[in-house]
């Protein structure tokens, strides 16, 4: 019987990269023009005023202005 495990190549030595989903900067603060607001699957907030929504569902700033967001609504707006 081996005292050792065989030196061989590691089967489960893999991570998947972390996505960086969910709201990016800091609420209520100045927006560039497309600058990202949301990052998200799906549409769990929904594009409003000034605000654009990218072919996956990332929300952002049309026009620069302060960003709100309403949070009972689930609405993102510049």
């Amino acid at each position: 019987m081996a005292h050792k495990k065989g030196l061989g190549s590691s089967r489960n030595g893999r991570d998947s990269n972390a996505q960086r989903l969910g709201l990016q900067g800091v609420r209520r603060a100045g927006r560039a023009g497309g600058n990202i607001i949301v990052r998200q699957r799906g549409t769990r907030v929904k594009p409003g005023l000034n605000v654009g929504r990218g072919k996956d569902d990332t929300l952002f700033a049309r026009s620069p202005a302060a960003f709100d967001s309403r949070t009972g609504a689930r609405w993102a707006s510049t």
